[in-house]
């Protein structure tokens, strides 16, 4: 167990900072692939990685990789894994198959024969075989097949890495914590030598129901990631609860007070709310400070520092609304009859109907409406305005989809990252903010910073 393949996937993008992470937790350079990294470590290491990884999906041992042809193929390089030494047959398993140019007609018969070859393995020593749970199972099996070889691994993680354990509270299409934490790393803020060790403050103005706050007050303090949730591998035969309470106690003790300040709002104090309870689950309820607020209003809360946000967008929420509150939310109140504000509407059908007729007369444009009944648009180039204004000696880094947003913000980004949000490809634009900068100036010409 001292020289396992691991291979851990992650998103499209990420692949370099988590190398780096890797290194840190591990002391092992890995070596970076399409969306993840390989290294070869022990199985402690392994635990390791599961524990401390904020940017990993998984974290996978691999036990098979040879060429194959067909069906038949498949079976035989399940057939010749020791399955044995992993897992009883009173667990049960399931099986994946992602597959990359494979000439196989048919992935679901693909599974079929790997099943039956890791159960024909078990009833051949045992005369009785492990069950399938395609819901929970015990143990999780995934194949990847390119053109003409095929790769089994066996998975540790369980629920994959970015179910930290303290999510409960939920807005409309949360970001995944895995991909707060590379915002957090692509920005310089955290990673080896960020800027959270060097005590500069971080703020989310559209904080939601906190993720990115409460990735980055975790950070602040030192907590693992992985330290309230439990991993597949605790059911594994190989695995020694000494060994695991010795890493436990290594983290917890590696707890500290917090680094750098962290401060995040939304416009929906239903959002506050919820930030503040999953950030008590997250044992950081100290360590950030949660207020309600309009980002085109709120102040800044220190004197410079980092600002990261990943604002409502398109696909992702279909009305932006005055800053960031989701388009189900917006909806929901106006038919109670309330605005973005906690005000009572003078009627909320009325209001719901002349939504309606914007949408109409303005296709794809994002909309809201304030307290007085009036259209309010472009909340972007509002957004820019107040941080020439008020945030001068701020960083400020925004995950969006839109290419053209440095355009529509008549602000010159210094960076941009490219990232995925799930299905949606993203840039992580950064904007060096001077006092007064570009104000007054007409929008620059689109002219993408090189990637």
């Amino acid at each position: 167990m001292n020289q396992l393949q691991l291979f851990l996937p992650c998103a499209a993008g990420v692949e370099e900072l988590l190398a780096a992470e890797v290194h840190r937790i591990t002391g092992i350079a890995g070596r970076s692939w399409r969306a993840g990294v390989q290294l070869q470590g022990s199985w402690r290491e392994a635990q390791q990685l599961n524990l401390h990884s904020r940017l990993a999906q998984r974290v996978l041992i691999e036990l098979q990789h040879k060429p194959y042809r067909n069906e038949q193929d498949l079976y035989n390089a399940a057939a010749e894994v020791a399955w044995e030494i992993w897992f009883t047959p009173n667990q049960t398993f399931k099986i994946e198959v992602t597959a990359q140019h494979s000439p196989l007609t048919s992935l679901n018969f693909a599974a079929l024969k790997i099943k039956d070859a890791v159960a024909d393995r078990f009833r051949s020593k045992f005369d009785v075989r492990p069950d399938v749970d395609t819901r929970w199972p015990d143990v999780r099996i995934y194949v990847h097949l390119t053109t003409d070889t095929v790769t089994v691994y066996i998975d540790t993680s369980g629920e994959p890495l970015f179910k930290r354990g303290w999510r409960e509270d939920k807005g409309d299409a949360p970001l995944k914590e895995t991909l707060a934490a590379a915002m957090l790393a692509a920005s310089g803020w955290s990673g080896e030598d960020g800027l959270c060790e060097q005590g500069v403050p971080l703020y989310d103005p559209c904080c939601g129901s906190g993720t990115i706050v409460i990735e980055a007050a975790q950070i602040a303090c030192n907590i693992a990631p992985g330290i309230n949730r439990r991993f597949a591998f605790q059911k594994y035969l190989p695995f020694q609860p000494h060994v695991w309470d010795g890493l436990l106690d290594q983290a917890e003790a590696a707890i500290t007070e917090p680094m750098a300040q962290v401060f995040g709002s939304d416009v929906s104090f239903r959002m506050v709310d919820f930030a503040e309870r999953n950030a008590e689950r997250a044992g950081v309820a100290n360590a950030v400070q949660l207020r309600g607020g309009d980002a085109l209003q709120r102040m800044p809360p220190a004197a410079s520092g980092v600002m990261l946000l990943n604002p409502p967008y398109g696909e992702r929420i279909d009305v932006a609304g005055v800053a960031g509150i989701s388009g189900t939310q917006a909806r929901d109140d106006r038919r109670q009859g309330i605005d973005e504000f906690g005000r009572a509407l003078p009627s909320a059908r009325e209001a719901e109907a002349q939504v309606s007729r914007d949408r109409s007369a303005n296709p794809g444009r994002e909309q809201a409406q304030t307290a007085s009944g009036e259209e309010v648009t472009d909340f972007f180039p509002q957004l820019a305005a107040h941080w020439k204004k008020n945030y001068a000696g701020w960083t400020a880094h925004i995950l969006t989809p839109d290419l053209k947003l440095p355009s529509k913000m008549r602000l010159k980004e210094s960076r941009r990252v490219p990232m995925w949000n799930g299905p949606i490809e993203c840039r992580l634009f950064r904007f060096d903010m001077i006092a007064g900068s570009a104000r007054g100036k007409p929008a620059p010409a689109a002219n993408p910073t090189p990637e």
